[in-house]
């Protein structure tokens, strides 16, 4: 019999999430919906970087990028990522792995248009994790995409979504005397069925 009651109680896992972060949304002071991004570099080495999660889907987790910036290409070029989001309101985390796969057809649209003017201008003018020579150059970059796009910008070519197509996700909920709660959802790809497990502390 599964003792998984309360806060992970649940069939589905992206439900589970779902919850968790809704109840973040109340608590937590600021960007509950911010992730530590894992990627990895050609030669293996890590890469950590916070990014904003935008949607949990039935299917995946999806966050929003320069694909030309170091994590876009390392995620092109790998492949996989994982993250970990934890909310010290809550005393909660949620650890997730797995492949990624590009979002840019119309929800990347939709997202992009719902942005603020100036955010769609920047990601226009910000030729990410390259060098920037002054704030100045950025803001004069700024001005020219300003002219040449007005009011209403495209979506740039270069700026999209990834989604995370889990096949790992584990919630963690500390406890007493650091006798933490562990559930780890598995499974061996993105359409098998999920297996659960309490782990250890």
């Amino acid at each position: 019999m599964s003792d998984r009651t309360g806060k992970f109680a649940g069939d589905n896992p992206f439900d589970i999430a779902r919850d968790w972060l809704a109840e973040a949304e109340i608590s937590e002071p600021n960007d509950p919906n911010a992730i530590a991004l894992a990627t990895v570099d050609p030669d293996g080495l890590p890469n950590m970087r916070m990014v904003l999660l935008k949607e949990i889907a039935d299917d995946g987790f999806v966050f929003y990028t320069n694909y030309e910036g170091t994590k876009g290409q390392e995620l092109a070029a790998s492949g996989k990522a994982g993250f970990v989001m934890h909310w010290k309101s809550l005393r909660r985390q949620i650890r997730v792995r797995g492949p990624v796969e590009r979002q840019d057809g119309p929800e990347a649209d939709a997202y992009y248009a719902s942005r603020s003017l100036k955010s769609r201008l920047g990601a226009w003018a910000s030729k990410q994790s390259r060098p920037l020579s002054s704030r100045g150059a950025l803001m004069a970059e700024v001005a020219k995409v300003s002219a040449r796009h007005g009011l209403n910008p495209p979506r740039p070519p270069f700026w999209g979504g990834f989604k995370i197509i889990p096949v790992e996700i584990e919630f963690w909920a500390d406890g007493d005397f650091r006798l933490h709660d562990r559930f780890v959802w598995r499974r061996k790809g993105p359409l098998d069925p999920w297996g659960v497990t309490r782990l250890n502390p």
